[in-house]
């Protein structure tokens, strides 16, 4: 082979790549050499709990399925007990046109649940403990040209060595449960890039990052350079490479855009290998500036200014697939909770989903990450070992994304221990210090926190007791003073966890404070919250008391000027296998939205303290439309909006303006107290803000002066949805066929011909289980005969079938 033949090789080769990385551009300087591909769609699924991979290859049963996926999707929230806690396979032939012995292979795996192991061409390539953290699997050395064929073992089994332990209040849903990709990276190339950014101030900021380089010659060298948040070049410059490390570092950056929860700037550092000007790899991050201390019993502030942290948690589910969400429903998700004002929130109790971190960095929500250290006690050494493995995943992870600010190290931690002597004090305190000192090594910048392990307080930077004020113990009126005592006790105490669960629809004319039920004087819970009174126990589960509880909270948190901030539990109902009789069956309904994102009364509580920026105006309640009581009788309504003057209109005569005072309780003020006539009533409030802008919400609300005798049937309506399916209802009557607006006994739905019910969902139309609301109850139903009757049946133990056809 001549010396021309093969440059004129080598030449071709090096267009090649040109073509194929070069995303359209010319110039050498500019090839991207890594890439990246989705491969969600197209997998088998096999429900096979089978150890051995041939075993499985020979097996029948196998579906077509797209990623992520879960097999836990339903039936973790049917009305059977318990949740398939075991091994299936996954499948997907994968094509490799022609691989390129330049280039290194790999699979990324976002998140397996629980553990995993992954085989390519029938060879074991790699695997994974743990289910909220992704992982790289090389596959390099075992695929071939053409098709390669991918196998995944995923287990959810019980395993007390692995957290979070099975006695957690949430479910472990089994399955690939999010993205996973193909990545290609150059022999040389770079990872483990991570930024700080040291020194900021209001006007200039430091930026150091180091980065590892794989197999780098001795002519590479690092190029760095900082873009603003509009893409221009800020800083550049050459950094070297020592022992396969590089360090960079941008000292007064000057005129610095500052990253915070309202206007979030993020820059981008980009990285590039370099070799005699020709860019070998590269990759790059986001940045933003910012800085944040938690002062001595004090508040929080953030760049410099007090910030009052508003707060929510989330799990990570969805109606009808569970944890298996789509990147939008996970960004509809962060972009809900940022439209109510938040400003934090506490990612409970795992890692989450690459695209939640993204969206927090890009809206501007401060980040709890949480290490999934819940319940169980402290393990074996096997134990031990996975916890803090863990650990440094999700740090290294998460390192450079701005929004996080606290690693927590876990929640109720000594609670129902897996293992003999697992809540001994001494094993925790000991185990918690070694977790807490490799946080800091690993990330010396930012906090550590617990919540509700009192032996640990003194051992992370910030402590959570649990204050559940109205729910598991006392009135709703202790609140106050329960944070008077803990700001004193906690150098840094910021609370995380407070609200109730409330059945969507459920009212009542006279909502309890707790007071005169229970004792009042009480904030903290007992362990066994079964052996004190308590509202969770002896509550109605109603809207209105839980808004009267928010709203109590809200109104001391926001004129506390000391106090750091507190986090609602939670933003969104989700599934539980330690809640069978709740009113929706294996549904923690504490959320302030339910299942499917659908708000309740007190997410507009929360939106009107906290979103300064959308002026609003919601009456309190569209879900209370029909009411009763007797004549002459004066009603109190509410209304919540963030306007600082409102109107309230009934049957077009005005009931006056009312100034917003957020010192006042009930609705900042905005409480009027009025007569209904029997019939229709139509409400109208107008918000008004100081720019002389409207905002207008509206309510008609039927009023009877006659009160419901007891319950004496059921009967079934329908109407048909915008998507083609059918919403059954079912309404409890008396013997004058009153709707029985004080039932709330568990009604049954079940379809018999012509469709299927949307059962499973955990919403309050997708279960076929559910207590009534105030006498009513509904399921969504889909027709899957066109041809046949659909026929719905309700019933309960003392009503023993109600029936409706439609043809």
């Amino acid at each position: 082979m001549t010396s021309q033949f093969v440059k004129s090789k080598r030449i071709t080769f090096i267009i090649l790549l040109a073509v194929l990385f070069s995303h359209g551009n010319s110039h050498a300087s500019e090839i991207q050499k890594r890439s990246k591909t989705n491969i969600n769609s197209n997998w088998l699924y096999l429900k096979n709990n089978t150890h051995d991979i041939n075993t499985a290859l020979n097996k029948s049963e196998w579906l077509k399925i797209n990623l992520p996926h879960t097999w836990n999707a339903l039936d973790a929230t049917d009305l059977n007990p318990g949740y398939r806690r075991s091994g299936s396979w996954y499948k997907k032939e994968l094509e490799i046109s022609k691989i390129s012995s330049n280039l290194k292979y790999q699979l990324y795996f976002e998140g397996v649940n629980i553990t995993s192991e992954v085989y390519v061409n029938g060879e074991k390539v790699g695997g994974h403990i743990g289910g909220y953290i992704g992982f790289n699997v090389d596959i390099t050395h075992a695929i071939s040209n053409g098709i390669n064929q991918i196998l995944v073992r995923v287990d959810n089994s019980y395993n007390p060595e692995i957290i979070p332990s099975q006695k957690s209040d949430f479910f472990i849903f089994g399955g690939i449960t999010r993205d996973v990709w193909l990545e290609t990276l150059p022999k040389q190339h770079l990872h483990n890039l991570k930024i700080t950014t040291p020194n900021v101030s209001n006007t200039s900021a430091n930026v150091k990052a180091t980065v590892t380089i794989k197999n780098p010659s001795k002519k590479s060298k690092i190029k760095a350079t900082l873009f603003s948040t509009k893409g221009r070049e800020i800083k550049s410059g050459l950094f070297e490479i020592n022992n396969f490390n590089s360090e960079i570092n941008f000292e007064n950056i000057q005129n610095v855009q500052l990253w915070d929860t309202k206007t979030p700037n993020l820059y981008t550092l980009k990285i590039e290998l370099i070799e005699k000007d020709i860019i070998l790899d590269e990759i790059s991050d986001r940045v933003g500036f910012r800085w944040f201390e938690f002062k001595d019993h004090g508040a929080f502030f953030l760049n410099g200014k007090r910030l009052l942290l508003r707060g929510t948690h989330r799990h990570e589910e969805h109606a009808g697939v569970g944890a298996a969400m789509s990147n939008a429903q996970h960004r509809a998700d962060i972009a809900l909770i940022k439209e109510m004002g938040t400003n934090f929130v506490r990612l409970a109790h795992y890692p989450q989903d690459p695209e939640v971190y993204k969206a927090c960095d890009e809206l501007g929500l401060l980040v709890w990450d949480e290490l999934p250290w819940c319940r169980g006690g402290v393990g074996n050494d096997t134990w031990k070992k996975n916890t803090k493995g863990m650990l440094k995943e999700i740090i290294n992870q998460n390192y450079n994304h701005p929004s996080v600010i606290i690693w927590s190290l876990g929640n109720e931690m000594y609670w129902l221990p897996d293992f003999e002597n697992g809540d001994d004090k001494n094993k925790m305190k000991s185990y918690l210090k070694e977790l807490n000192d490799f946080a800091h090594q690993l990330d010396p910048t930012r906090k550590t926190a617990i919540r509700k392990y009192y032996d640990g307080a003194d051992i992370v930077d910030v402590f959570s007791p649990s204050i559940w004020s109205g729910w598991y113990s006392g009135s709703y009126k202790s609140y106050q003073k329960a944070i008077d005592q803990y700001k004193i006790e906690y150098p840094h105490f910021l609370h995380a966890e407070y609200g109730g669960s409330s059945h969507l629809g459920r009212h009542t004319e006279t909502p309890i404070t707790g007071e005169g039920k229970i004792q009042a004087d009480g904030w903290e819970e007992a362990i066994v919250q079964t052996d004190v009174a308590n509202i969770a126990q002896i509550g109605d589960w109603s809207e209105n008391y839980i808004v009267d509880l928010f709203d109590w909270h809200l109104r001391i948190s926001e004129n506390d000027t000391t106090f750091v901030g507190n986090i609602q539990w939670a933003f969104k109902d989700f599934g539980t296998p330690l809640r069978p009789e709740n009113a929706i069956p294996y549904m923690n309904q504490k959320g302030l939205v339910d299942r499917e994102n659908k708000p309740k009364d007190a997410f507009y509580v929360f939106k009107s303290y906290w979103n300064t920026t959308d002026p609003f105006t919601y009456i309190e309640s569209h879900t209370w439309t029909e009411r009763q009581g007797p004549k002459g009788t004066t009603r109190d309504i509410s209304v919540y909006s963030n306007c600082p003057k409102v109107e309230l209109i009934l049957n077009g005569e005005s009931l006056g303006i009312k100034n917003r005072d957020i010192k006042s309780f009930p609705a900042a003020g905005l409480n009027w107290n009025l007569n209904f006539i029997e019939g229709e009533n139509k409400l109208i409030s107008i918000g008004k803000t100081n720019e002389g802008k409207e905002v207008r919400d509206a309510l008609i609300i039927n009023y009877r002066f006659t009160k419901n005798q007891k319950a004496k049937g059921l009967k079934l309506d329908y109407k048909r949805l915008d998507n083609g399916n059918y919403l059954i209802t079912a309404i409890a009557i008396d013997a004058n066929n009153l709707r029985c607006l004080d039932y709330e006994n568990r009604v049954y739905f079940q379809c018999l011909s012509g469709g299927e019910t949307l059962k499973s969902m955990g919403t309050p139309t997708g279960s076929e289980s559910i207590e009534m609301a105030n006498g009513k109850a509904s399921i969504e139903v889909k027709r899957t005969s066109p041809n046949k009757r659909l026929e719905v049946m309700v019933l309960n133990q003392s009503f023993k079938g109600t029936y409706l056809t439609i043809d």
